[in-house]
């Protein structure tokens, strides 16, 4: 069940982000919660296999993949649409490339990128990758983010977005916040792949010394 949540969160997403490239604003301007439910299947999922006990290595696995092409896709259509500049979409791809290669060689001995058993080896690392404040706080520094964005989509169309959302996100403090919102997420990006690097190189070198210990 999990696992088919996640499928539809992907299929959702990609059915959101045609909609942003349309050229009405009342529409485009609804994308922005559209992808906040998107954002919100992921915890959706994280529920589900917990409470029906479908947590596997597997599905770890998956929910992480779930979560990237969410990420990727929604910084390159925004770079896309002119918003942000290029090199966000690919700082979040190398950072997605070297995180995953770097968490992948722990898979093999039974590890998982959250949880107990993870190749974290101090309690500020696991608290920056892992711990539910820092990724509550990520999660809603993306969502925030990318509202805003969707609806900076909307604003910057012939017409602009419905006279109220206009009103409120042209009023300056709320414009200014969720910019400071956009370039959190994106610096949250860098910050919580740097535990995940340092660790795996660590976990890689004492890897290659046990295995030359034994050979």
């Amino acid at each position: 069940m999990a696992n088919a949540i996640t499928i539809v969160r992907m299929v959702l997403l990609f059915v959101v982000l045609w909609f942003m490239y349309g050229k009405n604003p009342s529409v485009v301007q609804w994308t922005g919660p559209a992808l906040i439910a998107v954002i919100l299947l992921d915890a959706l999922d994280g529920w589900v296999a917990r409470r029906r006990h479908e947590t596997s290595q597997f599905g770890s696995i998956f929910d992480i993949v779930g979560d990237r092409v969410v990420e990727v896709a929604c910084w390159i259509v925004f770079s896309d649409l002119g918003l942000i500049p290029v090199w966000v979409p690919l700082l979040v791809v190398v950072r997605a490339f070297v995180v995953d290669g770097l968490r992948s060689s722990s898979y093999s001995d039974g590890m998982t990128p959250f949880g107990e058993h993870n190749m974290m080896r101090s309690k500020l690392s696991a608290w920056l990758t892992a711990g539910r404040p820092m990724r509550a706080l990520f999660g809603f520094a993306k969502a925030a983010a990318f509202l805003f964005l969707a609806i900076e989509a909307a604003y910057v169309l012939p017409g602009g977005p419905d006279a109220v959302i206009a009103r409120v996100y042209g009023w300056a403090p709320v414009y200014w916040i969720g910019w400071v919102l956009v370039w959190l997420a994106v610096a949250l990006t860098v910050i919580r792949a740097l535990p995940v690097v340092v660790d795996a190189v660590a976990y890689l070198r004492e890897k290659d010394k046990t295995a030359q210990a034994k050979s």
